[in-house]
């Protein structure tokens, strides 16, 4: 599975962005599908992921200010997130995993600064 991810890019503090995630294959495909993060230094760590079936879970830190969906026919999903914080910022990276395993796309970075 080849995924394109897009939509990264510098906002200030409390700010929106939405991150666009375009898998090769029909996501109904796919079990999950989602994002994971990673800040200089730190490891990655789960931002979002939806199942096929449409269940949603979130990492503690973005719960309630991010927003994960998905356009079936566009085969992509998409990462809503509002309220930014400086410490949001990192490297984001889709995931999407079926049942030949996971996949990843590049990295799309996020810059949350005044």
């Amino acid at each position: 599975v080849q995924l394109q991810a897009s939509g990264g890019g510098l906002v200030q503090p409390g700010g929106s962005l939405r991150l666009s995630c375009t898998a090769s294959v029909s996501i109904f495909s796919l079990t999950i599908i989602g994002w994971y993060r990673q800040a200089p230094g730190k490891k990655r760590e789960l931002v979002a992921g939806i199942t096929s079936g449409g269940s949603r879970n979130y990492g503690d830190s973005v719960k309630g200010r991010f927003t994960i969906s998905r356009d079936n026919a566009k085969n992509t999903a998409y990462l809503q997130m509002d309220s930014l914080k400086p410490e949001d910022t990192a490297v984001y990276y889709c995931n999407a995993v079926n049942l030949m395993g996971d996949s990843w796309g590049q990295g799309t970075l996020v810059t949350v600064s005044s």
